[in-house]
């Protein structure tokens, strides 16, 4: 197994789950609410992030073992499905696996109801999301790591509670240049690290491969 990387696994999970490049999103199903009615949202958003989250990063190692996935299984295909996040943000493109298809935005429920579907699920908690909760939560098998993983875990829903609850203010500083360049630099980031995953879970899944490459 591979060692747990806290600076790898916060450049995953932020890129991924990223307050700046949501914040449009966020705008746009609250549109109409006063900045009450979003802190509010942002809390109640934050707080079922937190509960996905966690129960994905407990249960998803038994999860997978109850379907005969190994995690080695799981890290290619997550992989695969992380670098296909990262292209389509590295090409300025909203992936339909976490900001939904067309005709499921044009079915967006209004501002009192948008704080699971969509915003939580599949926004912010779809499958890049689960994919790296449940890879860096195997490779985090000391005390240490795992408070290390809670710590980011942590950090970043506190980082979108704050963000979506001072969308209002936010939205007038940042530009849409401002807001293509972090997507793209978060597009990067993320598919090197889905690189990583896919590499690491073939190098046991085809040990002939990582021989001949060595």
């Amino acid at each position: 197994m591979d060692s747990f990387s806290a600076l790898k696994f916060f450049g995953a999970l932020f890129a991924i789950m990223n307050p700046i490049s949501n914040l449009p999103i966020f705008l746009s199903t609250t549109e109409g609410a006063s900045a009450a009615q979003r802190s509010a949202i942002a809390l109640r958003v934050v707080i079922y992030c937190f509960v996905m989250g966690t129960a994905f990063a407990m249960m998803g190692h038994a999860a997978l073992g109850f379907f005969g996935i190994s995690i080695d299984d799981f890290r290619v295909a997550g992989g695969l499905v992380v670098l296909l996040i990262g292209l389509k943000m590295l090409n300025g493109n909203d992936s339909s696996a976490h900001h939904g298809t067309e005709e499921e935005k044009q079915n967006f429920p209004d501002a009192d109801a948008v704080a699971f579907y969509p915003l939580t699920f599949p926004i912010l908690v779809g499958p890049g999301t689960i994919t790296t909760l449940i890879l860096y939560r195997q490779q985090a098998d000391s005390t240490q790591d795992l408070i290390a993983y809670a710590l980011i875990f942590a950090a970043v829903l506190a980082s979108i509670g704050v963000a979506f609850a001072l969308s209002g203010r936010l939205a007038g500083y940042l530009s849409q240049t401002g807001r293509v360049i972090m997507t793209r630099l978060m597009g990067m980031i993320l598919a090197a690290i889905a690189v990583e995953m896919i590499t690491s879970g073939l190098s046991v899944l085809l040990p002939g491969l990582a021989g001949s490459a060595g």
